[in-house]
């Protein structure tokens, strides 16, 4: 069942030479699937970004989750983000130098405009919606992945503001 005739001198594996196995089929959707994925929470996080630069409440509302989880590691006085998202008035403008997937996380890091105030996002969106940050001001982060079966971390992703800039801060790991 499910075998396509094959006549020549091919050998009889059941499939035309063109086809894939139905198990390799899957993991092709599968990838393309996840990408997809990937791209729609990137474009996520742009939207929330351009609805706080336009300080657009309604439309950062649209894209938050209502049990949205906020982590914060800095000074307390750069709780920015948290008072732009709860509604407070900050003028706090968020210069974002580079926004990248990490797994299923979306890494965004940039400076505030005197350029002395370096900050990272890591972002989680499900189901089109924001549903964690975790902020870093003025923090050197690396984020890890850890592999379930061998507890293996490797480094997938490291801020690069402060280097460039040539000054140093605390680090952090962050374990995806």
């Amino acid at each position: 069942m499910g075998k396509k005739e094959i006549k020549g001198n091919q050998k009889e594996t059941g499939f035309l030479p063109t086809e894939a196995p139905p198990e390799l089929a899957n993991i092709g959707e599968i990838e393309v699937a996840e990408e997809s994925a990937k791209r729609q929470n990137h474009d996520v996080v742009l939207q929330l970004y351009e609805a706080l630069g336009a300080r657009d409440s309604e439309r950062m509302k649209r894209l938050l989750a209502v049990d949205l989880e906020l982590w914060f590691h800095g000074p307390p006085f750069h709780q920015h983000m948290k008072r732009l998202l709860t509604g407070v008035k900050d003028n706090f403008q968020y210069l974002r130098y580079s926004i990248e997937n990490v797994g299923a996380t979306v890494v965004a890091e940039g400076t505030d405009l005197s350029g002395f105030v370096f900050w990272v996002h890591a972002w989680t969106v499900s189901d089109g919606l924001i549903t964690q940050l975790r902020e870093y001001f003025n923090t050197s982060l690396t984020v890890t992945s850890v592999n379930s079966v061998t507890g293996y971390h490797q480094c997938v992703w490291r801020s690069r503001l402060p280097t460039y800039a040539g000054r140093s801060f605390p680090g952090l790991v962050l374990a995806i």
